[in-house]
């Protein structure tokens, strides 16, 4: 059976592997929207994606969420919880302006002990570097992922990444 993807398919692949767990309301929301039909259209193409093998979904939660295909990502994980804070973050970002340059889950300093945004993207022109809390840290523990964003501004490596 030969089939052609459209360009569409080939971004809503790609956006869920970026966002590694991406529910069906979203995807609605941010490719379905301008059709007459959108959840129904949004539905048929998924379920077109999965049973070509192209995504996984997962039925732990409604509406259904689509994984990456061989995602290190169990279907019943806590993490996907917060990958789709990560993307809820996002969507409300793009009700302003596009993010651009959106990586998720960087290590921009690539280094031990660095910062790991769990969101990075330039907003509006400015770089932004955004951290996801779904439990709550102690005082101390907070303290220190600020003051290594601190250093790492005033570091000016952030600069390169603009």
């Amino acid at each position: 059976m030969s089939f052609r993807l459209s360009q569409r398919d080939k971004d809503i692949i790609a956006f869920i592997n970026q966002f590694r767990a991406v529910d069906r309301d979203s995807l609605v929301k941010l490719f379905f929207k301008q059709l007459k039909s959108p959840v129904n259209a949004c539905n048929s193409v998924m379920v077109r994606l999965y049973r070509l093998g192209l995504i996984e979904r997962t039925h732990q939660y409604s509406p259904t969420v689509y994984i990456p295909v061989g995602a290190k990502i169990k279907k019943n994980s806590q993490k996907i919880l917060h990958f789709l804070s990560i993307l809820d973050v996002y969507k409300q970002m793009c009700s302003y302006s596009m993010p651009k340059n959106v990586i998720v889950e960087d290590k921009p300093t690539r280094r031990k002990g660095g910062i790991e945004p769990d969101l990075f993207c330039i907003f509006k022109g400015s770089p932004f570097w955004i951290e996801i809390q779904r439990n709550q840290y102690s005082e101390q523990k907070m303290q220190a992922k600020i003051n290594l964003y601190e250093e790492f501004f005033f570091s000016d490596e952030w600069q390169a990444l603009r």
